[in-house]
């Protein structure tokens, strides 16, 4: 059996991977290929063009890179006439994935969509280009099942990979301790500026003024700062020479998930880390910083009160969160005024702690991956027994 694979997110690649994995640990002939990321490569994955390099937020970004993009639309199209897979997996990254999904289609290959795009946040008429090129949706979330299920749509919710990920993962139980052990000189406070390099460059500067002043009342906090690649690592430390010395600040590569265990409370740019924040019950502030242009699109897109998924999932702000445009000065001293009365006030943190772990006890379900991989070999075992079934008859 032949997969195909379209992953444009770092979180996409790890989810892939996953499930990559678990589809070969139930059938070890299972042959996974496509566009994606290094972890799906890890799996055994054949990279046709390791597409998490063009993985971009915004309308404005895109524009750039939209030859790039039919490049290698065009390069799937050739690669599904000449030999196509059993089906095509498609996973998050929506603007590029319709065309896959649509090339999919026009040759017959099934399309299944896993962490289908978030419509009902921010394209709810889009619904028509998934009732006419993708099967079946692999949904996440059990409200985004409702949602598309009313529409329609064939879908099934397995729930979240990233529960999955987070219950699998093994800690570095000596840099959690070592992380801990800073809590006897004050609070510590994660910081994760994101995994794009464009949400670093946007992000971390505005970051860096909130840690300013919140150091300036809390002097003993301890901040913890989680880095998705070592280029962000030198990234942040330079902006941080640039704008004057925050004292007690350290740096980890790869190791988020250590630094959200170790932390009291996290500062982070919104996305599905969010998620494992939830997992952990960890409190946190979100900030997202976009263009002037971006604020605007959001403004007429969103039919939803939040963007965070954990404030989605809760229906409520759990997570206090800022989506942010032109001059931050007001957010910066909003999310400062937060993150000081953790500090100052544990009991505020205390009560947010123990929201998150209700919230956590009835939505972080796992086997999420497992159930995903029993669909597509179920959907796979049907399709080619009623292939067969017409040949024989023919």
């Amino acid at each position: 059996m032949r997969i195909f694979f379209s992953a444009g997110e770092p979180s996409g690649d790890q989810h892939a991977a996953h499930l990559i994995q678990e589809l070969r640990t139930r059938n070890p002939d299972i042959q996974a290929e496509g566009f994606g990321g290094p972890e799906m490569q890890k799996q055994g994955c054949r990279l046709q063009f390791e597409l998490t390099q063009l993985a971009v937020m915004g309308f404005l970004r895109v524009i750039p890179m939209l030859s790039k993009f039919r490049r290698l639309v065009i390069q799937a199209e050739s690669f599904f006439d000449e030999t196509p897979p059993d089906v095509v997996v498609l996973v998050d990254f929506p603007g590029f994935n319709w065309w896959i999904a649509k090339a999919a289609k026009r040759r017959g290959i099934p399309v299944f969509y896993y962490m289908p795009p978030q419509l009902w946040a921010w394209a709810p008429w889009r619904i028509r280009r998934v009732r006419k090129w993708v099967d079946h949706v692999i949904c996440a979330l059990p409200f985004e099942y409702e949602w598309y299920k009313s529409r329609r749509v064939n879908a099934t919710w397995v729930g979240h990979p990233f529960f999955d990920e987070v219950a699998s993962h093994r800690l570095d139980a000596d840099l959690v301790a070592e992380l801990r052990a800073s809590e006897s000189d004050g609070p510590v406070i994660a910081v994760l500026p994101g995994s794009r390099d464009h949400e670093v460059d946007r992000n971390f500067p505005v970051m860096l003024d909130v840690i300013r002043k919140v150091s300036e009342r809390v002097p003993n906090v301890q901040w913890i700062v989680g880095n998705y690649r070592q280029e962000h690592k030198d990234e942040c430390q330079q902006m941080r020479s640039d704008a004057g010395a925050v004292a007690n600040m350290t740096y980890h590569v790869d190791r988020t998930s250590e630094v959200i265990e170790a932390a009291d409370c996290c500062f982070m740019v919104s996305g599905s880390i969010s998620l494992e924040l939830l997992a952990r019950r960890t409190p946190g502030v979100v900030l997202y910083r976009v263009g002037r242009f971006g604020r605007l699109v959001a403004r007429v897109l969103m039919t939803c009160r939040f963007i965070t998924l954990t404030n989605l999932i809760a229906e409520k702000e759990l997570m206090p969160e800022f989506i942010s445009d032109g001059d931050p000065a007001s957010d910066v001293a909003a999310i400062a005024d937060q993150l000081t009365e953790w500090c100052l006030y544990p009991n505020s943190l205390i009560q947010c702690w123990r929201e998150m772990s209700a919230l956590a006890d009835r939505t972080a379900v796992t086997g999420a991956t497992e159930r995903a991989a029993e669909l597509l070999l179920t959907a796979l075992n049907e399709e080619s027994t009623s292939a067969d079934g017409a040949s024989q008859a023919a």
